[in-house]
This record gives structure tokens, sequence and C-alpha cells, in this order.
């Protein structure tokens, strides 16, 4: 489903939904508390990367910037496994594409059968799973999106949060990723280490190129903003798997504004193979300033 527009406002709904989150919240906690009696400890040291906003925040490029500076293993659910992907999920497949070494199920599984390698020792990347109590996380990092911040401040369903906000103080560090539009009053913790990102949107076209831009993403106005020249976009609930009908439709709008289409990566890995070679991705560069690297090493080394 499309991401509801009042996750970012505080609206009508987000109130009546309330009492809702607030049953969410303490079931949760309940179910929780009874999982997590027994953790799985990791022989290998677990670089856990998550959220406490349900998507959209841009994890999976600081997930796959993390696992490459250290060459390491990443472990992740495969949300919307799809046979089209190889049966592993959208976002699992572009980071097996940029070489990576990805192991996509039960994450406790995949952990156990790394940690069965004995000559190798270096750290483990989860992907997601900050809210998974039955693993136990060596180092805990908490992505936010500074355009995003909050939302509207609501636990699930009433907002976009997984989990209060003040439970981002429980974090090792927190990555923000920075906006040109930052979210008024998103305050971080003060007793948490907070490093910044930058995303650079790289299209295949020139500005002068008229773009109809579509996306299936959990924001896709982040990514219509990045681009230039787009006199028409179209967006899709997050994860949407994409049928003749929907390309047709679009490559027909394209004709009619004389304009040639364009997506993101996440969502042309989802097309078909014909499609493929006819529309274009815009490429989305994460950098994460160095001395996050730099602190991440030494707490590594406090793990050994």
């Amino acid at each position: 489903m499309k991401t509801p527009r009042w996750f970012l406002k505080k609206k009508l709904i987000s109130f009546l939904l309330w009492p809702l989150s607030v049953l969410y919240f303490f079931i949760s906690k309940i179910i929780n508390v009874i999982r997590g009696r027994k953790k799985y400890v990791s022989r290998r040291p677990i670089i856990c990367v998550g959220n406490i906003f349900a998507g959209g925040v841009g994890k999976t490029p600081i997930v796959r910037q993390i696992a490459a500076h250290f060459d390491a293993p990443v472990v992740m659910r495969g949300y919307k496994k799809d046979k089209s992907l190889t049966g592993i999920g959208d976002e699992a497949f572009m980071l097996s594409n940029a070489g990576l070494n990805v192991h996509v199920g039960d994450r406790k599984s995949n952990l156990v059968l790394l940690n069965k390698q004995k000559s190798e020792k270096g750290p483990i990347v989860m992907d997601d799973g900050l809210q998974n109590p039955t693993i136990k996380k060596d180092i805990s990092i908490v992505v936010f999106d500074e355009g995003l911040g909050y939302g509207n401040g609501f636990l699930l369903p009433a907002g976009p949060l997984r989990v209060p906000k003040k439970y981002a103080r429980k974090a090792d560090a927190i990555i923000v990723i920075r906006s040109k539009n930052p979210k008024k009053n998103f305050v971080l913790p003060r007793n948490v280490p907070v490093f910044y990102a930058d995303n650079k949107t790289i299209s295949p076209y020139t500005n002068n190129q008229k773009l109809v831009a579509f996306a299936g993403i959990g924001y896709p106005d982040k990514f219509f903003d990045a681009l230039t020249n787009v006199v028409a976009k179209r967006a899709f609930s997050d994860h949407y798997q994409y049928d003749d009908d929907d390309i047709k439709s679009l490559m027909k709008l394209a004709d009619n504004k004389k304009a040639k289409l364009i997506t993101t990566e996440k969502d042309w890995v989802r097309l078909s193979k014909k499609y493929q070679a006819k529309i274009k991705y815009a490429v989305l560069e994460t950098v994460i300033e160095d001395k996050f690297f730099v602190w991440l090493k030494e707490k590594l080394k406090c793990q050994q």
C-alpha cells in the first residue's frame, strides 16, 4: 500500500488511530519480552543497521556502504520476495548486484551458518532487525532522513514510528541523511554519537531532457524532487510489482509528453527484462562521512 500522507503531519485520522497505536505498542512489547528471553549470541560481531521509522529513510544504501567498507556479509529478511528477482526481494537484489554477499531469509538461521565458517572473523551486517529481540546486536545503528524526521510523531498505525522516538537513545550511533528541507522539531538524543550522510541522485539524462518519473517506494516525492525537468510523475505503493498494463500506460504518458521514462534502481530491478532495456534509472549515491568509519572501527575493536 502507499504510505499514508498523515504519517508526516498530524491529521484528524492520526488522533483517531492513536488508541490503536497504544495497543500496538504494548502488545509488541509483551511479545518482544517473551521472545527475547533467550538471545542468539554471534561469534562474529553483528552491526545492526535499522530504523525506528517504518520505511523510506534510505537505509539500504547505508547498509551497502558499511558492508562494502568491511567486505562483510549481509543478513536480511528479504521483504516482498519475488520470483523475477530470484526469490530474494528488490533490496536484497540491489545489494547482491553491488557485489555483496547477501543471505536472505530467517536472520538467526543465516547467522548460525555464517558463524560455522571458522576461518571468517570479520563483522556481519544485519539489515534491519533493531526490533528483533531474539538476536544480540554488538553495534546498533539507527538511520534517519533529516527531511522526514519523526514524521507526525505517532506510532503505527497512526504514524510512521515503530517504537517511541526516545528509543533512539538506545542506539550506539545515529546516521542522519541530510535533506534540503530538514523536518522542523527533529531533535536527536544528546548522548548518542551522530554522523551524517549525503545522497546524490544521478540521472542518466541531461537537464534539458523532459522526464516522466515513476516510483514505488516509501516516499516517492524524495525521488521526484531530486530530478530536474519532470513533466509528469506517478507514485505507486512501496515494493509495487509492475505489470504490462502499468508500463504500457507509463510509456504512453511519456510519448504524449515527448519525454523519457525514469525510475529508481529499486523499481527498475522489479521490471521485466524487456522493459529494463527500454527504461533507465537514476543512480542514488550515498556517502557517509569518514569519521563514522573511524568510530565504527574503534567500536569493533572493543567487541574483540
